[in-house]
């Protein structure tokens, strides 16, 4: 399933403020602290003086990922691809270019690009990393130890004096203007830009091929999908149709078969409302009733003026109204988790359906 250009932010800066970290994504991240586990990504625990405390609760809706244990989202270091030499070519939107057989400073353009790095293992490796917008200059899903990673600039504008500095030997990212400019930077070090991928999954496959990981992803990969598959039978997934509503500054969006999320879902075997079953779409309020409804409504914010609109919706009569409201069957997720791409956050959206699909709002 194609992921729609709007859609595949990887947290960069659009007219949409999709990427931009939501009270409601710092609630979950906040949490998170509160409950000092150890790192997902190093052997560090969080600062107990920078815990932020807030609601499990927004306009009605539980928080999912609370409680969300970092402490295995980055598994131990994958060995490259077999083969002899130093190096390997590899074939991406920019050109061919040789990169490391063992890449060992890596410099990441994108979030998506941490996260595959993240998930072969070898984010110790990451030398530098462009940050977000809000409190934390990463994603928080990934462990606490990626908040230490130098930033080289704001996500799609990296300052190529700071990845100089760094001295890479491989900088990974995507097509621009995430990648900024390739020219400066791959004078600097191999640099490997993907393109626009057939789905979530490919682009993951892309990044590997950068990092000379294919073996470890097409692994984690296969191990993704049957955890997907035992998930839906464990959870009867087939039986529960599952709505899911983005809310920006001024639209209210049905995340599609086109998006992250939805594509997630279908691994796991949710189905989806009849009227949600197609590419993404705009509801207005008035048509809640008959394109938003669900058996279980996930809602997501994209940024605090996303969170603004969508309390606002959420507490309008025709909201309150659905079946999933009355039945108190509304959870708010981490936007920076299901409006992304990764394996590792396709692996929290699990944990976020384990301890959501068949769940009720209890505060």
């Amino acid at each position: 399933m194609p992921v729609s250009a709007p859609d595949r932010t990887r947290f960069r800066r659009t007219a949409e403020p999709g990427p931009a970290r939501s009270r409601g994504a710092v609630a979950v991240a906040a949490l998170l602290c509160a409950a000092l586990v150890t790192a997902g990504c190093a052997d560090k625990t969080d600062d107990a003086s920078s815990i932020v405390r807030t609601t499990t609760n927004i306009a009605g809706a539980g928080v999912v990922g609370a409680d969300r244990d970092t402490a295995t989202a980055c598994p131990q270091p994958s060995a490259p691809d077999a083969g002899a030499g130093a190096t390997r070519s590899v074939t991406h939107v920019a050109g061919v270019t040789e990169v490391p057989a063992d890449p060992q400073r890596i410099v990441v353009l994108t979030s998506s690009a941490l996260d595959a790095v993240c998930a072969v293992g070898l984010w110790e490796r990451v030398a530098g990393a462009v940050t977000l917008d809000g409190p934390r200059p990463q994603p928080m899903y990934l462990g606490y130890g990626v908040l230490e990673v130098p930033s080289i600039g704001p996500i799609g504008a990296p300052d190529p004096a700071r990845v100089a500095e760094l001295k890479p030997d491989l900088i990974l990212g995507d097509v621009a203007p995430a990648g900024g400019d390739y020219a400066a930077l791959s004078a600097i070090a191999p640099t490997v830009l993907i393109g626009s991928g057939a789905s979530w999954q490919s682009d993951f496959m892309a990044y590997a091929a950068g990092l000379n990981r294919r073996d470890a992803a097409e692994s984690a990969l296969r191990n993704y999908r049957t955890e997907a598959r035992d998930l839906g039978t464990a959870l009867n997934a087939g039986q529960s149709q599952a709505s899911v509503l983005r809310f920006t500054a001024d639209t209210t969006r049905v995340q599609g078969s086109d998006t992250f999320a939805g594509q997630i879902l279908a691994d796991v075997g949710v189905q989806r409302p009849t009227a949600q079953r197609g590419t993404s779409f705009d509801v207005a309020t008035d048509e809640l009733a008959t394109l938003a409804e669900g058996d279980i409504v996930y809602v997501m914010f994209a940024g605090e003026t996303g969170e603004d609109h969508g309390r606002q919706i959420m507490r309008s009569d025709e909201f309150e109204a659905l079946g999933a409201a009355t039945d108190r069957r509304v959870f708010a997720v981490d936007d920076t988790i299901w409006h992304t791409t990764g394996l590792t956050a396709a692996r929290a959206v699990l944990t976020d359906l384990r301890n959501s699909l068949n769940g009720y709002v209890t505060d």
